[in-house]
């Protein structure tokens, strides 16, 4: 553990150091101490995952918390192996995104310092085993990523979206805070060892600990109803802090339900039936909603809680599997879901800092004003085609191979179904994770074909004339080969997955079950390779007859000269999928006709507003303000009268604690 503690030291110092290095290597001071932290982190996780041993270390701290646990065993180790090697691929694409900043004079010394307290925060909630520790450790992990999405605060928005996520994560705060204070009132403890005996023997209490802890943990994960924070947050924050966010901070939410099913030890079916239904109407809720969008880095954030679904899928099958004795389906589920953690850990990040890349060459986040971009953009538009089929669940990438586990879990569930309440939520589940797929694939084809191929619509796509610089192009390659390789070699993808499955279940017999699950995924393995071979050689006969071929432009019927006025929209291309579902959505139509024959100006375009936000929390927060507004007279400027308040409330606490004695 002397590594962990190490690196841990190393993120803070360098986070303390970088505000007073000059502005141009502070973020490349972060990339390094990062990198340095990841590679000992690296190491002790990989042992503890291939091992299945786990690491502790002990810091005494009396007389209050008397000892504080510090423990990698193989679930931690996958998450904080996730956490360290993303964070260290954002820092280093950090360093070329946060370039016009520097010439803009902005000051970077919070933003880095924050960055580091971040990843050491993260990587500290994902170890400890006190929860009052954890508790610390999750408000620095929320706070500073607060101060990280609000980097551009001089812009209302982005305050506001801060401000929203701020709101959020203390809601969080308050569940994951009551959770532990029911377990502290009867174990009488604050270590997590502790608990597991006092859940093991009663049924209602681990249920209610469980439901608390879904909500806080599902609030920083993203499942609904308390996801309205994502789609503000991620596309205020700046794209490296986007990326990590989502790639990985999110992630800890996933934890901490994983952590709370660890120590309940056998759930319920309340527990199993509560994680699918709320992971599959998350998932519908959030590629739904990803559909309409036009701003590129806010349906990225909607597709955030898609993916977040599907890993609550996965982690709910596993649940069933172990409320009705299946190992098999318990395996395939919480593999399935597991391996979705690391899957989106890759191919999200890679998304967003392409869509980082296309924002710093065009200064636009709109979908409608881009156009043409593969031909001016190639390697970050053909990264973004990789990630966008990665994150549609198609093969030959890594995406695929954790939905096609948690397909699995779902059928051989239903072949051993033995009541119809279990029949009927995986047949649901099943339809369910189909449409999902099949609306990533509507919505991906519409952001790729709109914003990469055709013509430019807008001077800001035009003016484009290169790509960005390699630093911030090797980390989304580096993704991209990860998506790749997992895609290509699942059979070896899968190893570091089995001892935190182990973990979580509990339950020893799914071992026998491995083998059989690894011979599938290495008959896949061979399936992509012939099925790459394929292609090639279909590729290379392609380029064999053109070669010979010679191509002119026949008559045009006079629209042989497209413009970008002729081109789908992305409004217009979404719009037949869209009408259909009216009652989903709060539609805000602009639209202009033509009515000349030769119109200059025409357009159709559909905002859509999420119904939640419509129609639950602005309300609320319009009420707020209307209440608030009842105590403006007290903020006078008049210190005489506020000094008189503070006496007033000193005198009320007196009198209070005198009854209360």
């Amino acid at each position: 553990m002397e590594l962990y503690f190490i690196s841990l030291c190393l993120l803070v110092i360098g986070g303390i150091i970088s505000i007073f290095v000059k502005e141009n290597y502070k973020m490349k001071l972060c990339a390094v101490i990062t990198g340095v932290s990841t590679i000992l982190l690296t190491m002790l996780s990989v042992a503890c995952l291939l091992s299945g041993e786990s690491f502790g270390a002990q810091i005494h701290l009396p007389p209050i918390f008397e000892s504080v646990d510090f423990i990698i065993d193989p679930l931690s180790a996958f998450f904080v192996l996730v956490i360290s090697v993303l964070s260290f691929l954002g820092t280093i694409y950090a360093c070329g995104y946060i370039k016009p900043y520097l010439n803009k004079g902005m000051n970077l010394s919070p933003h880095t310092f924050f960055l580091m307290l971040l990843i050491a925060s993260m990587i500290g909630v994902v170890t400890v085993q006190n929860s009052i520790f954890f508790i610390v450790l999750w408000e620095i992990m929320s706070l500073s990523s607060f101060f990280l999405v609000i980097f551009e605060g001089h812009k209302k928005e982005v305050l506001n979206a801060g401000i929203k996520y701020l709101v959020y994560m203390h809601i969080s705060m308050i569940f994951i805070l009551s959770a532990f204070v029911v377990l502290n009132i009867n174990s009488n403890s604050l270590n997590f060892s502790d608990f597991i005996s006092v859940l093991s023997q009663n049924t209602k209490l681990a249920n209610i600990v469980f439901l608390l802890a879904f909500i806080g943990f599902g609030t920083k994960a993203g499942f609904l109803p308390f996801h309205n924070w994502l789609p503000d947050a991620h596309p205020a924050a700046p794209s490296h802090v986007s990326g990590i966010m989502s790639g990985v901070m999110i992630k800890t939410g996933i934890y901490g339900i994983l952590r709370t099913i660890w120590l309940i030890g056998a759930p319920s079916k309340f527990v199993a039936y509560l994680v699918i239904c709320i992971s599959v109407i998350s998932a519908l809720w959030g590629v739904l909603y990803a559909i309409t969008q036009h701003n590129i880095k806010r349906l990225l954030a909607y597709h955030s809680l898609e993916n977040i679904g599907i890993i609550g899928i996965g982690i709910g099958i596993g649940l069933l599997g172990m409320v009705y004795n299946n190992p098999i389906v318990a395996l395939l589920g919480f593999g399935g879901g597991i391996l979705h953690i690391l899957n989106h850990a890759i191919f999200k990040p890679l998304l967003f800092f392409c869509a980082g890349n296309i924002y710093k060459q065009t200064h636009t986040k709109d979908v409608e004003l881009l156009g043409g971009l593969i031909k001016k953009m190639p390697y970050t538009s053909l990264l973004f085609i990789i990630g966008s089929v990665a994150i549609c669940g198609l093969p030959p990438f890594n995406g695929f191979i954790s939905e096609i586990l948690i397909y699995g879990g779902i059928v051989l569930g239903l072949v051993n179904a033995n009541n119809i309440t279990a029949f009927m939520t995986l047949i649901i589940s099943l339809a369910s994770l189909a449409l999902i797929g099949t609306m990533a694939i509507l919505c991906f084809t519409k952001v790729t074909g709109v914003m990469l191929l055709g013509n430019s619509r807008s001077e800001q796509a035009a003016n484009v004339s290169f790509d960005v610089e390699k630093v911030m192009l090797i980390p989304i390659f580096i993704l991209a080969v990860l998506a790749g390789l997992i895609g290509f070699f699942p059979q070896y993808a899968i190893i570091p997955v089995i001892n935190p499955i182990l973990e979580v279940t509990k339950n020893d017999t799914v071992l026998s079950f491995i083998p059989s699950m690894i011979n599938l995924l290495g008959m896949l393995s061979l399936i992509f390779f012939v099925f790459l071979i394929i292609v090639l050689l279909v590729t290379g006969f392609r380029l064999i007859i053109n070669r010979k071929s010679r191509i002119h432009n026949t008559w045009g019927c006079g629209y042989n000269r497209g413009n970008e006025r002729m081109q789908y929209t992305a409004s217009s291309y979404a719009d037949l999928f869209v009408s259909t579902l009216k009652p989903m959505f709060k539609r805000i139509v602009h639209i202009k006709k033509p009515k000349e024959l030769f119109p200059k100006e025409a357009y159709y375009e559909i905002k859509i507003e999420d119904l939640e936000e419509a129609y639950i929390v602005k309300p609320l927060i319009k009420l707020d303000e209307k209440l608030l507004s009842k105590f403006e007279r007290i903020q006078n400027g008049n210190m005489q009268q506020y000094i008189l308040f503070g006496l007033i409330f000193l005198i009320l606490s007196i009198i209070g604690l005198f009854f209360i004695g």
